[in-house]
Order: C-alpha cells, then structure tokens, then sequence
C-alpha cells in the first residue's frame, strides 16, 4: 500500500493559515478531507474563555470535521517556543494549568490524542532538573489522557530547526515514552513519529520504523528539503508507507506541511481524501 492508500488528517494549524482559525475546518471540508489536528490553537493562554472553545467546537462539528489530535499549550508555535513542560517557573505552571482544559476538550471532541512537546533547554538551569520536571509533567498528562480514553503523544523534532530541543531522535522520544508508561502503569504512552523532522536529522527512516512502529501512536509528514507537500523534495512516502504498513501501522497520517491551498494537495486524489476506518 503507498501513501495514497492510508487515512489522513490535515493539521489546520500549519495548512490553511491564510483564513482565520474558524474558517480552517470548513475549507478543509471543502477540500475533502474530515479529519483534522491542531497545534494548541491559543498561545498566549493555556485556559481561554469557555466561549472560544465553544466557537472552535461549533467550527468543527459544523464542518463535520473529526479532530483526532490536539497539541497541549507549548508556547508561541510556530514561534520560538518548543513546549512549555521542562521550562521551571511560569511556562511549567501555564502548561499544568492546560492539561484539563485541553484533554477536556478532547474529550467532547472524540479526540484521542494528545500531543505533549517536551520544550528547549533553558540556559543556567541543569538539564536534569528540567528532565525531572519534565517527567513530573508528562505523568500529570498522560493521567489526564487516559481519564478522556486519549494517548499521550511524545515527539522528536529537528536539531537544525529546534537547537536547543533535546528530543532530536527517534530514540530520545523514544526513552521518554518508556520513562513516562513506566512510571504512571497506563502504557497510554506513545511516539509521535514524524517522518519530516527524522529526515532532518538525518535518521534512516526505515530503520526508525523497524524499530519504534510498536511504540507508535500517529505519523505526520511533510516532504524534505522545504517542508513542503509530498513530492516537493526527496522522500520516497510511498515506501514509507507501505513499510509502516507492513511493520504494522494502521492510523492516521497527519499532514504537517507548508503549501498554499490552491496547490496544498495536488499530490492526493480527492477521493483519498475522506478518512477511511
């Protein structure tokens, strides 16, 4: 099976960017698709008012959209921030402050994934101090999670992009899930593999699948170089698939790339579009 052939989700916090957040879930509709992902949509509050999560519920069941994952707050994204949960002081506090609110509003979403993004390295503070927090944080999650029936996602970003993220592996990612299942006994915690920010770092994408896919709770792509859409540089997605498949991957592939609208999925056949259980 190639890529064409999996179920996708469109994450509206990086595509459809020109139109307002509202508007995101009906113009993905239009486009064909029925399952989205978003970045914690408010990034100057972990705790917005009850009529704007309201608003973003309204947005999406009119769409008829399903949201199947939802990042907890980590700061200004895309911005300089790269998660809040290791940072001591407010940012940690703003981040526990979030962890109801965002998995309560999964729950009334059907959404069953949680996106945890781990945050930079502060400069004067010991990085097993931050780990520790870190570790803290992420069992106060993963709890939350499995009370809404969600997994708990950890995921690996790029060193050329993130320099001071200390999650650049699929391994490191990796150890934290087993950190975090370890300590709270939920196993609801899993690898948010993400074949773009792997490639950057210059991973052997085939050998990360062999494996962490059984560790592996959702994929997203985006093409490399550029972050573009697929075809837009060098991944071979369609044997990338079909080995995910084959070492036993059967959920979502989110669409985390650039593109403009107009051009955004030129590369998928809009019957492929609809998700398909």
């Amino acid at each position: 099976m190639g890529l064409s052939d999996q179920r996708f989700d469109v994450n509206l916090s990086i595509l459809f960017t020109e139109l307002p957040l509202l508007e995101r879930p009906a113009a993905a509709a239009e486009a064909g698709f029925t399952a989205v992902e978003l970045w914690w949509p408010w990034t100057d509050t972990p705790t917005p008012e009850q009529a704007a999560l309201g608003a973003l519920r309204d947005a999406l069941n009119a769409a008829d959209t399903h949201l199947v994952g939802l990042n907890f707050y980590a700061g200004e994204l895309p911005g300089p921030d790269r998660g809040a949960l290791s940072l001591p002081g407010e940012e940690s506090d703003r981040f526990r402050a979030n962890i109801d609110v965002a998995a309560d509003f999964a729950e009334t979403m059907g959404c069953t994934a949680l996106n945890a993004l781990y945050g930079n390295r502060v400069q004067g503070v010991d990085p097993e101090v931050q780990d520790a927090l870190a570790l803290e944080n992420l069992v106060l999650a993963a709890r939350a999670a499995d009370r809404v029936g969600a997994t708990l996602l950890i995921e690996a970003l790029n060193r050329p992009e993130s320099p001071d993220y200390p999650l650049v592996s699929a391994e490191s990612a990796v150890e934290v899930v087993d950190r975090v299942n370890a300590a709270t006994g939920l196993g609801n915690a899993r690898f948010l593999m993400d074949l773009y920010h792997l490639s950057m770092n210059g991973e052997d994408l085939h050998r990360v699948i062999d494996r962490h896919t059984a560790k592996t709770g959702h994929v997203q792509i985006a093409d490399n170089p550029g972050r573009g859409a697929p075809g837009s540089g060098g991944l071979d997605f369609d044997g990338l698939a079909d080995h995910l498949g084959k070492a036993g991957y059967d959920g979502w592939f989110g669409l985390e790339y650039k593109s403009p609208a107009e051009s955004a999925f030129a590369w998928l056949p809009a019957d492929r579009r609809a998700a398909r259980h």
